[in-house]
């Protein structure tokens, strides 16, 4: 009799315990589920604004950034299918300042769109350079018109980073404290490489500078740069013509660095030795790097120029 009775509560309590964790099983896969379903799901066109998306919507986004490697996200065009992610989005961050022309061909919902330069539109900078040339597999083009690398000028990456934050908090509001949190952090680290590098640039306003590509434009405003630029390319060597134009703009611009998007190719960097010219490596970090993250990109660039300015590490 004790026997049975015992079978008969054993029995009864695993048949309560498997019932009481199956209810919280599903309670827990629904809660899963929420969340995930919760998730912003925010697409860019360049990397930096991935990032920036990363830090300030932390576990509450899901961030694409699809431009393969190797590209210039500024001129590639994604295909139909890609456009379609893109369209199926929660939020679409733009650059602004006339960055990936392929949003102007495709139609995308304006109501997801959030163009980050637009506090600072009336500072565009215009570029003159037309000349024609080709960097990857993007195909032919030019720089002219309205210079797109924003963010080289660390105050201004700063607000558009606000503008990621504001466009979050205003589609999850639920996360709005979580949001203004990071994008504080995020505010003070890129506040604190503005702060360095005028530091370093401040001492020698008039040293004159050379860059590889007209990309440096805002970098050069912001920090003082006495900065002129050819149309080269790190991953090929530059032909007659374009070692003419170089030698006629250093007889009036004489420097002894210049500014790369990327190391060239060593036949480059020795002819440039040859004339006196250093090189400076510093990435605009259009596209996602092979290693570390933006800011560890941009903190490497930084300690990079501190050496023509002659400034400590």
């Amino acid at each position: 009799m004790s026997i049975e009775c015992h079978s008969r509560f054993s029995l009864a309590s695993v048949i309560q315990w498997v019932v009481r964790w199956t209810v919280c099983g599903l309670l827990l896969c629904t809660c899963m589920s929420a969340t995930a379903a919760d998730r912003l799901v925010v697409y860019t066109v360049n990397y930096p604004l991935a990032y920036f998306a990363e830090r300030i919507g932390g576990e509450h986004v899901e961030v694409h950034f699809p431009a393969p490697s190797g590209v210039d996200p500024a001129f590639w065009m994604p295909d139909a299918e890609t456009v379609a992610r893109y369209q199926r989005a929660d939020l679409i961050l733009l650059n602004g300042a006339g960055y990936a022309k392929w949003v102007e061909r495709v139609s995308l919902p304006q109501r997801k769109l959030v163009n980050t330069s637009s506090p600072f539109r009336d500072d565009y900078i215009t570029s003159s350079d037309d000349v024609t040339h080709q960097h990857g597999p993007g195909g032919e083009h030019a720089h002219a018109g309205t210079a797109f690398t924003t963010w080289l000028d660390f105050s201004q990456a700063a607000r558009q980073a606000g503008q990621v934050a504001m466009a979050m908090k205003k589609l999850r509001p639920a996360h709005a404290g979580v949001f203004a949190e990071n994008y504080q952090r995020l505010q003070r680290d890129l506040l604190q490489l503005d702060a360095r590098m005028l530091e370093i640039t401040s001492g020698k306003p008039d040293l004159p500078l050379l860059a590889s590509h007209p990309v440096y434009q805002y970098l050069a405003r912001r920090y003082g740069l006495n900065l002129r630029a050819v149309t080269w390319e790190p991953g090929s060597y530059p032909d007659a013509s374009a070692w003419q134009v170089f030698k006629s703009l250093q007889a009036v611009h004489p420097a002894h660095w210049m500014l790369w998007e990327d190391a060239p190719v060593d036949k480059t960097r020795e002819s440039l030795l040859g004339s006196a010219v250093n090189i400076v490596v510093f990435k605009p970090c259009m596209n996602r790097p092979a290693q570390g993250d933006f800011m560890t990109v941009m903190q490497a660039n930084i300690k990079a120029m501190a050496e023509p300015f002659n400034v400590p590490h």
